[in-house]
């Protein structure tokens, strides 16, 4: 058996449009997680930045490259604990936004992930679909997958991570009234269904408007629920990853009488339907 590693989700509510007061919430964070022996800590979407910005123009003055001010400021804090840290952000990229999220670690930026699927909602409704593949990265001796929000309800895109050799998949999100199902249900069968670890981490809190439900949610390779918050204050969760327990897909219930295994009984010749061009 491996030795597990701690990981922590920060259900933090976030000021919208102040990244300097949401970089040092998210600092202040870290610095707690770290003395509780986390070596990962989860962030929302958005968490930077906030998101219910109304138009590309006033979003535009609170983008940031990757790398950039918050990337390099929250390095150096991981570099001081030891530790990872996962966070949302809007992506500047020349003329575009991205709706991101980044991994950075002691040594700076180990990756970043642009949203694919976009909901007609709040800074999606005009930022730009992601335009890189999935793709999974080594921090704390985890293979880490992201994705962010609306992507979790597309079990192609914790497939794919999952066929990459990921041990965990984290969410980072801004769930609103009506994602309860998301939040109950889909965060445990993301976790079964592909035999990884699945941590999502939501916000809590109002916006312009519109509010966030929390529930955040840690699973195990089973799609047992290791930890889950409330839907209506800051918590943090933490839960241990052991990557065996994920890189073993073969489940054995009853020898020779009763074993699955949901990567090698796939029989992806009769999935072509998945990877049809839409139409219409």
């Amino acid at each position: 058996m491996s030795n597990p590693v701690t990981i922590a989700i920060a259900q933090i509510d976030i000021t919208f449009a102040d990244r300097e007061k949401n970089l040092a919430r998210m600092i202040h964070v870290l610095g707690e997680t770290a003395t509780k022996g986390a070596k990962l800590t989860v962030f929302p979407e958005a968490a930077l930045t906030g998101y219910c910005f109304d138009s590309l123009e006033e979003a535009r003055p609170h983008a940031e490259p990757i790398s950039g001010p918050s990337t390099k400021r929250l390095s150096g804090v991981c570099r001081e604990l030891g530790v990872f840290a996962i966070y949302g952000l809007l992506e500047a990229d020349g003329d575009w936004l991205f709706n991101a999220c980044v991994l950075v670690g002691p040594d700076g930026v180990v990756g970043s992930y642009r949203k694919i699927h976009l909901p007609y909602l709040g800074m999606d409704r005009f930022t730009t679909p992601g335009d890189r593949p999935f793709a999974i990265h080594e921090a704390a001796g985890m293979r880490i997958g992201m994705h962010i929000c609306y992507d979790g309800g597309f079990p192609e895109s914790a497939r794919v991570m999952t066929l990459l050799g990921a041990d965990l998949i984290v969410l980072p999100t801004n769930w609103p009234p009506g994602a309860e199902c998301m939040a109950g249900c889909a965060v445990n069968t993301r976790a079964m269904e592909n035999n990884i670890y699945y941590a999502a981490c939501d916000r809590v809190g109002d916006e312009r408007g519109f509010h966030f439900i929390g529930l955040s949610k840690i699973c195990d390779p089973s799609g047992r629920t290791l930890a889950e918050a409330t839907d209506d204050r800051e918590e943090i969760l933490y839960a241990q990853i052991d990557v065996e327990k994920a890189r073993q897909k073969k489940i054995v219930r009853v020898p020779k009488l009763h074993e699955i295994d949901r990567i090698r009984d796939r029989r992806p010749e009769m999935y072509g339907e998945i990877v049809r061009p839409k139409t219409g």
